[in-house]
């Protein structure tokens, strides 16, 4: 394949930036700025300034506003982190090529397989399956009956997406996870003895959605579990059954969420996080790393420890915490001077 090159000049528009310097320098590629050789782009990342610049081998560099310009040609934005991965995106964009059918996949009756696929090895669907214009499903992946896959949604290898699970478009879901698996419901009765209850609800995943890799999303008991538009869930992320996620929400690994618990927009999710179920948390709530939230959130707070209280307290109150047994001592020693003192007021009063 041929390498694409592309003008600062062409770069700047695309990300709403202006240059400075020769604008016919081109580059075909982001590298880090320490490691950035010619005919790449760098940029200054958060916490860094124009000296970690000076000995950059890179032809072009994408700077933050107001700052000094560099002996380089310039792209000038607001935010270099975000028109760095605006531009990496570009750069590496490739037209779909399809692939087709592979002829070790296994297709289930009456499905729905535009021509412009692709389909690896050892694919297995089921009945009923719909796909979209230029999907991309990847060796071993297992699709149940009646699943709904939207446009250009990639499907990385060995994924399992089970029945009547709905998928938007550009989905993009990665390896080893699980969509559609049963919701964690039982009925007990007086021995203790568990009944499972049926889990016949689906899954809806909707457009722009990135899951990780080995990550677990449960099917309704009824209705649905749903994933709103634009959400990026990390690794290792549990979903439970009939849980709504809010648009542009953000999960790191390890965090899970308890069933019919319901996340409005924005929400932020540090990895480790616990979340009971049938809450409700508004949109734009930060939750911190290894937080336990155990109680309905307003919008906006930021919220840490477990159990999760405001975050700015959290802080006060683990410094705190670090000082307990040092102020045990002092309580301890009090005690004893406080006791010695009232020994000594009962026997004057004594033998007065």
């Amino acid at each position: 394949m041929a390498e694409k090159r592309v003008k600062i000049s062409a770069l700047a528009v695309l990300v709403g930036g202006e240059w400075q310097g020769d604008e016919d320098v081109a580059v075909c590629t982001l590298a880090d700025i320490d490691k950035a050789t010619e005919g790449q782009l760098a940029y200054l990342d958060r916490g860094r300034n124009l000296e970690d610049a000076l000995g950059t081998k890179a032809s072009a560099l994408i700077i933050p506003r107001g700052s000094a310009r560099p002996q380089l040609p310039v792209i000038i934005v607001d935010d270099p982190v975000w028109a760095a991965a605006v531009i990496h995106n570009h750069l590496l964009h490739e037209e779909f090529v399809s692939k087709g059918v592979d002829q070790r996949a296994v297709l289930g009756d009456d499905c729905t397989i535009p021509e412009h696929v692709s389909i690896a090895p050892l694919v297995v669907l089921g009945d009923r399956v719909r796909l979209a214009e230029r999907v991309q499903i990847g060796a071993g992946v297992v699709i149940g009956d009646d699943v709904v896959i939207g446009c250009d949604a990639i499907i990385y290898p060995n994924v399992t997406i089970l029945d009547r699970s709905v998928l938007g478009d550009r989905v993009i879901i990665h390896s080893g996870t699980v969509v559609g698996s049963d919701g964690f419901g039982y009925a007990h009765d007086q021995k203790g003895r568990h009944v499972k209850r049926p889990q016949v609800g689906y899954v809806q995943i909707d457009d722009d959605v990135e899951i990780g890799a080995n990550s677990c999303i449960d099917r309704a008991t009824f209705g649905r579990t749903w994933i709103r538009r634009g959400s990026k869930i990390d690794n290792l992320v549990q979903l439970a059954h009939n849980i709504e996620i809010g648009e542009d929400t953000i999960m790191a690994a390890q965090s899970g969420i308890a069933g019919s618990t319901v996340l409005g927009k924005g929400v932020v999710m540090g990895g480790h996080v616990a979340v009971s179920g049938h809450l409700k948390i508004g949109d734009r709530v930060t939750m911190a790393g290894r937080s336990g939230v155990a109680s309905d959130q307003e919008s906006g707070v930021v919220v840490a420890g477990f159990p999760a209280f405001a975050h700015r307290k959290w802080l006060r109150s683990s410094a705190v915490f670090q000082k307990l047994p040092e102020l045990f001592k002092e309580v301890r020693e009090t005690r004893k001077r406080l006791q010695e003192i009232i020994e000594k007021l009962n026997g004057k009063g004594q033998r007065d």
